[in-house]
């Protein structure tokens, strides 16, 4: 009788642990961004508060950045397992030997322009000339501006390039002491019109010639090894993200905002998440995020073209498709 009592009480126990245990394990992937919450990150925020994520098995982390290079760094450590950069950042990089690849890149050509004010408009690359241009390390746009003089024939030596501090641009630009900055016009140019209440003169810089690859999700070759399974997972709940944003920003945007300690206002970070949808953009047929060869040649020709000491490497060094193959 007693033995009967005990096996029933283990019984009961082992139903219970059983009852209360997750039906299946999930696997922590840790995203860090290469800067700030801003409205390019929202899909992540929305697969995740939506569970898009927990249903491919994935505790997806996210976490904010101080910079490409520094998000790059911790993937290499191991402290991440993807990062979003630009893309372009990655594939410098890649060039001096860092041991990552480009698994998406979701934006080929990066959405970003010079603006000026609209009492001194700086509109076609041959009004540039005999105006100041802010300068800043890092800066994606500046970083290429003779290759940006050679393609438009313009003479880089009638701007006045002025380095300056990257948090100091937009107050010098709003008080007149300089003519031109770059923004991107899916964030700043947004955040930028509304705090000032004006409409900028805009110089888009892909427009006339400037493609840069843009926002990308990066991997180290190791975590490739390793875990590809988790990675593919990640990035197929990743691009259903993206399509639940593209269908519902309203959702998108109380999601970021859930994280967001001190965003702005609503309306903005809405219309910086719909114009970021729009700047997506993958060849035809494939999934959001697919690479296709020709970009990163282009890129990797335009960092040639100002690098000293970059050498040419076959494009399959600098990405990879496989994580987004069904």
């Amino acid at each position: 009788m007693r033995i009967a009592k005990t096996i029933a009480i283990a019984l009961l126990a082992a139903s219970a642990a059983l009852m209360s245990a997750p039906s299946w394990a999930t696997d922590t992937v840790k995203v860090r961004f290469s800067w700030k919450l801003k409205g390019e990150y929202s899909f992540f925020y929305l697969g995740k508060d939506e569970g898009i994520y927990a249903k491919h098995d994935i505790d997806v982390q996210l976490g904010e950045g101080a910079g490409a290079q520094a998000a790059l760094g911790s993937l290499v450590q191991g402290n991440e397992d993807v990062v979003i950069v630009p893309a372009i950042f990655a594939i410098s990089a890649i060039q001096k030997g860092m041991p990552v690849k480009i698994a998406a890149l979701y934006q080929p050509s990066t959405p970003f322009a010079f603006i000026s004010q609209p009492d001194k408009p700086v509109t076609t690359p041959k009004d540039m000339e005999g105006r100041s241009l802010a300068v800043s390390i890092g800066d994606t746009a500046t970083s290429y501006l003779n290759v940006f003089c050679k393609i438009n024939g313009i003479d880089c030596d009638k701007i006045k390039q002025v380095q300056i501090d990257p948090q100091s641009k937009i107050p010098q630009f709003m008080q007149g002491r300089i003519d031109l900055i770059t923004v991107y016009t899916n964030v700043d140019l947004p955040l930028i019109e509304e705090r000032s209440g004006t409409k900028f003169a805009v110089l888009d810089l892909p427009k006339y010639g400037l493609s840069v690859p843009g926002l990308a999700a990066v991997v180290s070759n190791k975590g490739l090894s390793d875990n590809a399974d988790i990675l593919k997972r990640f990035f197929a709940a990743t691009n259903e993200s993206i399509d639940f944003a593209r269908k519902d920003p309203t959702a998108a945007t109380k999601a970021l905002m859930n994280a967001w300690g001190a965003a702005p206002s609503e309306a903005l970070v809405r219309t910086t998440i719909v114009k970021t949808s729009a700047s997506l953009s993958s060849p035809a047929g494939k999934p959001h995020g697919w690479t296709d060869e020709k970009t990163i040649s282009d890129a990797q020709e335009l960092i040639l073209s100002t690098e000293e000491g970059a050498l040419r490497k076959p494009s399959s060094d600098f990405y990879t498709n496989s994580l987004l193959e069904p």
